[in-house]
């Protein structure tokens, strides 16, 4: 009886802990909503491309300057694979089960590499990390770390092409 007593309570215990970092999580993107307010949409032109697609993982999106801040609001949350290419409009970031990430070109204000993003941490330079403003005038950094890093000195070098 003891035995099933404490196995029921570990399992209350973490029913409730999950719980609570559900409800935080939504208090979070709450309280974010209005920093962050409706993302770009891509236009029906892209232009040219100017770096072809690398594969890769969504590592999230922070408030900038802070690389563990991670942005709640809509899937902005949540890692996925994906595809990241440069237009001459902007940048283009197809996520795999998650809507795409429009970044426009007047909108890019530094592209860099970093050894973490979001919580994700790695070796030196192994996240593309792309800091850009939304239309509500805030600035957060979205991070990709490609499947291929000899393509970042493109991204980086080339950032105001």
């Amino acid at each position: 009886m003891d035995r099933l007593l404490l196995t029921l309570g570990f399992v209350v215990f973490w029913v409730v802990m999950v719980a609570l970092m559900y409800w935080g999580w939504k208090g979070r993107a709450r309280r974010q909503q209005d920093r962050i307010g409706v993302l770009p949409e891509p236009p029906a032109e892209l232009g040219a491309r100017l770096i072809e697609p690398s594969s890769g993982l969504y590592v999230g999106s922070t408030l900038a300057p802070s690389w563990q801040d991670r942005i709640a609001v809509g899937d902005l949350g949540y890692r996925a694979t994906g595809d990241l290419s440069r237009y001459e409009t902007g940048v283009l970031l197809e996520r795999d089960g998650a809507s795409a990430i429009w970044i426009p070109q007047d909108s890019i204000r530094a592209i860099r590499t970093e050894r973490g993003l979001a919580g994700k941490v790695m070796s030196k330079d192994g996240v593309l990390v792309i800091r850009w403003e939304l239309p509500t005038g805030t600035e957060i950094d979205t991070g990709f770390r490609g499947d291929d890093k000899s393509v970042y000195p493109a991204w980086v070098n080339g950032e105001n092409a």
